[in-house]
């Protein structure tokens, strides 16, 4: 310390290092003497040591080798100044020591030491308890798509803050509708969201963030080739976030309103998640892929088995899965209604780093081995054991991404089921499974049948996850593959998988497809309830191309070949995770923030007139008072997702504007009373009318607000907060579930809804969609507290008399409880701010 000081005395420079280590002196004193000396040290061998032992026991203190190291950059696209990979490993584990503390020293998942690690004041907070406490948090960086961040950029606008507070980046990914191909279709989506484009941009510019063009590529697989790294913590605001825990990243989906939280320096809650282990024994080989196993632990959670826990995988089969692989697994496992998933640090996760230019990471990431593994003798909520030695391929689907088949038993189950077995396109790509591994199998796959004179039955579309997937395949000649065997090769962007195609196929005709995407819901990929979509690896999907049949086995069966011969598919080999050429990038479709004074200069400009973009008003206050008289919008009977309550496609053009978008609302949830869609009853003048006019008329003409019912699972899929933003525009006040997906249950919270869960169940079915008025009871006069029931009294709407009383639940802590109480999350911030303006 006296030498630093020494130093800084003569050279200025050193001032700022020399302060941080007179800051810390206490904690490096700590870590140099008391915690290593007269301790036995373990070098991993006497004549041969292990060379990563040697440098920790000559480098004992964590805190002092993160102030004089150079540090390392999440990623060299980050803004100077950003948080680094150093300073974020020393704050985990100071913060473990402080947890393990409180713990008692019980032995830790990965899951919890990601988590815990990134506490906010841990010293200042209770022990934690899984599925109980509520964690103040402290995420390292945020990733926005063009759709979602349009709604998230408004709020933090009108949060009045210069600049984001943590590295953050915006993907230009979802608004690009694939038609006829890369070229065209990109070159479409510019010209037609010129305007949302230019205002992501220059936000960009503005507040400091980092902004993807059109045409960058699919925003997990570019966030996982250029910001995940192991042990970090992310928030992203799609729900397919935790892809990159296939780096050892908790990545987690969210709503914009917590994104803005973030961005605006705010500790960020998250529940406690409870952790579920998957124990991988054996090692992936043969036609098993990456795919096969979040396909089975699907059918084994259901869509809400992972619901308020975080997934963790471990075993030997994890070092026979690239990084890629289990970005794959993670990233579906959105579909499980888990909080995110995560592996252990291998080997293949270094290797990644090393082959993408991160190298520096990938050393630190060595280093700190010990937090980015779990404790020998954690203890998981539950364990799923899966042999990959035994585990067969699968095919997930129809209509739900739980409904699993072998791939031996699929052509019995189709003809039991009346599946169309005809296949009527097939896709691969998507977030899912875009990466040049993923390309390379397919190429391969394709190139054996070109040789026996084969080409694709069907239509056939590849979607590159980014441009540098992109620029690597053309360089090793996958593209010409693909087209040759007739191939139609998409925009670097969501596309079909979420909506985004203009397809030739009438409405009505019931057809099926095959994708590598993650989520098939009822006209999720092409706005035909009929159209069954079936999610499976993309090796299957390019085999069943060549057949253009569902009831097709080609582990077993044969195709015929134009000279009458017989051909079968044969394993895919030589197909690494990085080409072995080098992974070439484009970094012109990259836009780095503005510096400050250049920011400074720039001015965001919305057209009171624009159809796409809107600035946002603050939702009023609640009044302090019981909820009296609130008809029921509608009764969800069945799946109700946040695309039933939010569709995109054909909307996403208008996620900038809430008015605009607030036509959508919950048109395709069907009415239990009914059995339709987009048509309800107004409980006052008895005429039937779409949703969201009804809506409309509750709030406008008869100054009521209004409720939905529905059933479990309520908002499982995106994690699109409109579906939260347009119930409360439209003048929602609650809605009464069996039970919540967690994104959405927070989204409502955030903009000053009740969500609200039926204490029993049955109730459900004792309320009426049409014709009833609700009284929600217990909110006024301080009643409403953590852990508090309310009661809901349900009234004949024209007699007035009740018909039912029921409770329900909810799990509003106290700072939610505030949000609640000011109209929104976002008030509540602007308030907390301007006290704290006004105090300084």
């Amino acid at each position: 310390m006296w030498w630093a000081e020494a130093v800084a005395r003569s050279l200025p420079a050193f001032k700022v290092l020399a302060n941080e280590l007179k800051t810390h002196e206490q904690t490096i004193l700590r870590e140099l003497v008391e915690e290593c000396q007269g301790h036995p040290v373990d070098l991993g061998g006497y004549w041969l040591c292990d060379e990563r032992k040697c440098v920790d026991a000559m480098r004992p203190s964590q805190t002092f080798n993160a102030l004089i190291d150079e540090p390392i950059m999440m990623s060299n696209l980050d803004p100077p100044g950003s948080k680094t990979v150093d300073s974020i490993y020393a704050a985990m584990d100071a913060n473990l020591r402080v947890v393990r503390r409180k713990l008692n020293n019980a032995p830790l998942t990965l899951a919890e030491k990601i988590v815990y690690g990134h506490l906010d004041d841990p010293e200042n907070s209770p022990a934690p308890v899984r599925g109980v406490s509520y964690l103040k948090l402290r995420p390292d960086r945020v990733a926005m798509q063009d759709a979602t961040a349009q709604m998230a950029i408004l709020q933090f606008i009108s949060s009045g803050l210069p600049k984001t507070a943590v590295p953050t980046t915006i993907h230009c990914d979802h608004l690009i509708a694939a038609e006829t191909g890369d070229v065209e279709d990109l070159g479409n989506a510019k010209v037609e969201n010129a305007e949302v484009y230019d205002f992501l941009s220059s936000c960009g510019d503005k507040f400091g963030m980092g902004y993807w063009k059109p045409g960058a590529g699919i925003i997990h697989q570019t966030v996982l080739e250029n910001y995940a790294f192991p042990g970090g913590l992310m928030i992203g605001t799609d729900s397919h976030t935790p892809n990159a825990g296939g780096l050892g990243m908790c990545a987690i989906g969210v709503g914009g309103a917590d994104a803005v939280d973030v961005m605006a320096s705010l500790p960020w809650e998250l529940k406690a998640p409870k952790v579920i282990g998957v124990n991988l024994t054996g090692s992936l080989s043969n036609w098993t892929s990456p795919k096969d196993i979040i396909l089975k632990v699907a059918d084994i959670l259901t869509v809400s088995g992972g619901t308020g826990a975080i997934i963790e995988y471990f075993g030997e089969g994890v070092d026979t899965i690239s990084a890629t692989g289990m970005a794959t697994i993670c990233n579906m496992g959105a579909e499980i209604g888990a909080t995110t998933s995560v592996f252990v640090l291998s080997e293949r996760m270094l290797e990644y780093l090393r082959e993408t230019g991160r190298s520096s990471v990938a050393k630190l990431a060595e280093m700190n081995r010990a937090n980015l593994v779990p404790d020998e003798g954690c203890v998981y909520d539950r364990v799923i054991d899966i042999d990959l030695d035994t585990l067969a391929p699968h095919i997930n689907g129809p209509y739900t991404p739980d409904l699993c088949t072998r791939v031996d038993k699929l052509a019995q189950r189709a003809a039991e089921e009346g599946w169309p077995v005809e296949i009527s396109s097939a896709l691969i790509g998507s977030c899912t499974n875009s990466s040049y591994e993923d390309m390379a199998k397919c190429a391969n796959l394709t190139q054996q049948a070109l040789d026996a004179g084969l080409t694709y039955k069907v239509p056939f579309y590849v979607t590159p996850g980014s441009r540098a997937v992109q620029v690597n395949i053309e360089k090793d000649g996958f593209v010409d593959i693909f087209e040759k065997a007739g191939a139609t090769v998409l925009a670097k962007a969501c596309g079909p998988c979420i909506g985004q195609w203009k397809r030739e196929m009438p409405l009505g005709v019931k057809n099926t497809i095959v994708t590598s995407y993650n989520r098939n819901f009822a006209k999720r990929n092409d706005g035909n309830p009929d159209t069954h979509c079936f999610v499976t690896s993309p090796e299957l999907v390019t085999m069943l191309a060549f057949s253009g049949r569902l009831d097709y086995n080609p582990y077993a069966d044969s195709l015929q070949t134009p000279d009458g011969g017989a051909f079968k598919f044969e394993v895919p080999a030589g197909c690494p995770a990085i080409p072995p050429s080098g992974w070439d990038i484009d970094d012109s479709i990259f836009q780095p923030p503005a510096p400050d004074d250049k920011a400074a200069l720039v001015d965001i400009k919305v057209d009171p007139h624009s159809k796409r973009l809107q600035l946002l008003e603050p939702f009023l206050k609640w009044d302090g008072a019981d909820y009296l008289g609130c008809p029921v919008l509608i009764k969800a009977k069945g799946k109700c997702t946040t695309d039933h309550i939010s569709m995109a496609g054909v909307w996403l053009k208008f996620r900038g504007h809430l008015t605009n978008i607030s036509e959508n609302c919950l048109i395709g949830a069907i009415n239990a009373e009914s059995g339709d869609t987009n048509a309800v009853r107004n409980a006052f003048t008895h005429e039937i009318g779409k949703v969201p006019e009804i809506a409309a008329q509750y709030r406008d003409v008869h100054k009521s607000p209004w409720v939905v019912v529905g059933d479990k699972n309520y908002g499982e899929g995106s994690s699109r907060e409109h579906a939260a933003l347009e119930p409360r525009f439209l003048g929602g006040v609650a809605v009464i579930v069996r039970s919540f997906a967690r994104i959405h249950e927070t989204n409502l919270k955030k903009q000053g809804m009740l969500p609200l869960t039926f204490a029993d169940p049955n109730d459900y079915d004792k309320i009426r969609g049409e014709g009833m008025l609700l009284d929600i009871l217990g909110l006024g006069n301080g009643q409403l507290k953590p852990g508090s029931q309310l009661t809901v009294r349900a009234r004949d709407a024209v007699s007035g008399e009740t018909v039912h009383e029921f409770f329900v639940d909810h799990t509003f802590n106290d700072e939610q409880i505030k949000w609640f109480e000011h109209g929104s999350a976002l008030n509540y911030m602007k308030m907390v701010n301007a006290e704290r303006a006004m105090s300084a």
